[in-house]
């Protein structure tokens, strides 16, 4: 019967409001793979086009063609993390492989030789936005304990919901805390069921705490797992007026899902202590889908030189989280039936809306015949007008005006070339891109270096890049209670094969 009462109440659940500006940044941040050409060039493909992930780019690349073509392109991601917290030092390692990038594209030539529109394009393409797979540890000795956590969410808390009622199941107050009043009372909840937090005094109307902890300093260990995928399916169409304009526009559609899990351990607190060790552990799902549009334009000035612009909508994405956690302490007073909150006791929050800010590009590309080229994007995108959405929601707009004056504009650099002997290409690029927090400490400048090598047979193409990024994070165990971020140096190596066929 236990387990009966403990599905149901899953299903109705609905927690209000703890998504902030790591969820806008996730979803507003795109690190596309594309094809393998494509990153060879460290994606500086505006005003080149004649790609099918350039179309990420500058939709009117499409117009390039000249004849249909198939591509598909996979990866193996490598994710290196060298980690300091306290004057501790880990690395962790992450590899994976999955197929990036897939499309396909038809060119229609006019049959009418005084038309001044040559072609019409229709592209259909899958590139991967984000992979989500990695992984970080962090361990030191640190002066805040995880009951300023707790203590952070229940100052001010009634301690009479805090209690289990009569005849209630432990697992059941917890859903109903958070149902009713929502993500911080239900935190609450957890540190004085736990033991850790315990009342000034012993009546449902306290709304004062203090911690059953004693410390100096505590020994920490914190492992998060991330997973998933951010996915965008691209419908497109371009057209070639005259021989040196090329137009195009995409609508664009997402697809989300994303999992992170958090593993918490916290010893080292004093022997008079009550509690002697603590692990708290949290589970994020979130998935959904997103829609943008994107238009642009490429014009040869001459023989060689050719420039593009292109802009991208906002990406308005519709998402959902659910979340679980699970804590255990080895105080004297921790409910003993405290374990029945698990990951299988589920939060599930209500549809919440985000939107990214939209972005302009502006390309130059430099031709040297059937030799080779050099080619230049600029980006620019206000990553201030992010938001959450429903803005009128009270937790939304004060987090919106905290992103507002929290992060900046982002320029991005990107520049490529390719040569070509005989059937071989060689190409190689690089890649820079402004920290989107106008601080530029929490989240440091991202730069990247590509490689490639392509070999053309004729109908058909072989490609072969390695891409690696490098970028600075300093990133907080928790949102509150715990302010010393873990410093994290994220190397990221993409090594990707694709194929192409011209039909």
């Amino acid at each position: 019967m236990k387990s009966y009462f403990t599905f149901l109440a899953v299903l109705v659940c609905a927690v209000a409001g703890a998504q902030n500006i790591n969820d806008v940044l996730r979803y507003s941040t795109e690190n596309l793979q594309g094809t393998a050409r494509f990153q060879g060039l460290n994606g500086a493909f505006g005003a080149l086009g004649g790609d099918l992930s350039a179309i990420n780019v500058n939709p009117a690349g499409s117009a390039v063609f000249n004849h249909s073509q198939f591509s598909i392109s996979g990866s193996n991601f490598n994710r290196d993390n060298d980690v300091s917290y306290f004057n501790s030092f880990n690395n962790t390692q992450l590899n994976n492989v999955d197929i990036n990038q897939a499309g396909v594209v038809f060119v229609f030539k006019s049959t009418n030789d005084n038309s001044d529109w040559k072609k019409v394009v229709l592209a259909i393409n899958y590139d991967l936005v984000q992979n989500f797979d990695d992984e970080f540890f962090a361990s030191g000795n640190s002066t805040q304990g995880l009951d300023n956590y707790f203590l952070n969410f229940a100052q001010g808390v009634a301690l009479g919901p805090l209690r289990v009622q009569d005849g209630e199941f432990i697992e059941e107050a917890y859903l109903d805390i958070g149902s009713n009043l929502g993500f911080g009372p239900q935190q609450a909840f957890l540190g004085f069921q736990s033991g850790i937090l315990e009342p000034e005094e012993d009546l449902d109307d306290n709304t004062s705490y203090v911690s059953n902890a004693i410390y100096n300093s505590v020994n920490q260990e914190f492992l998060q797992s991330t997973s998933g995928y951010n996915g965008k399916f691209t419908l497109n169409m371009s057209s070639q007026y005259q021989e040196n304009l090329f137009l195009g526009a995409s609508l664009n559609f997402h697809s989300v899902i994303y999992d992170r899990i958090t593993l918490f351990d916290e010893t080292g607190y004093d022997p008079a202590s009550e509690i002697q060790s603590t692990r708290f552990d949290n589970f994020l799902h979130t998935e959904g889908y997103g829609f943008s549009f994107s238009v642009g334009a490429i014009a040869k000035l001459n023989d060689n030189i050719r420039v593009g612009g292109s802009y991208q909508s906002p990406t308005w994405y519709n998402l959902t989280d659910d979340t679980s956690q699970r804590i255990s302490t080895d105080s004297p007073v921790q409910n003993p039936d405290l374990n029945f909150i698990n990951f299988n006791i589920v939060n599930l929050f209500e549809e919440y809306r985000i939107k990214t800010p939209g972005k302009l590009t502006g390309s130059v590309a430099v031709i040297f015949g059937k030799d080779g080229l050099l080619s230049f994007d600029y980006g620019y995108q206000d990553m201030s007008q992010a938001e959450l959405r429903p803005s009128s929601d009270p937790s939304f707009a004060s987090e919106n005006d905290f992103i507002s004056n929290t992060l900046g504009a982002v320029s991005t650099f990107r520049v490529g070339g390719e040569y070509r002997i005989d059937k071989v290409s060689l190409r190689g690029g690089y890649r820079f891109e402004q920290s989107p927090y106008e601080d530029g400490v929490t989240v440091g400048d991202l730069e990247g270096y590509s490689a490639g090598i392509g070999f053309n047979f004729g109908g058909s193409r072989l490609d072969l890049a390695v891409n690696r990024t490098e970028q600075d994070f300093n990133q907080q165990l928790f949102d509150t209670g715990i302010s010393t971020p873990a410093f994290i140096n994220n190397i990221n190596t993409n090594v990707t094969l694709g194929f192409t066929l011209n039909f």
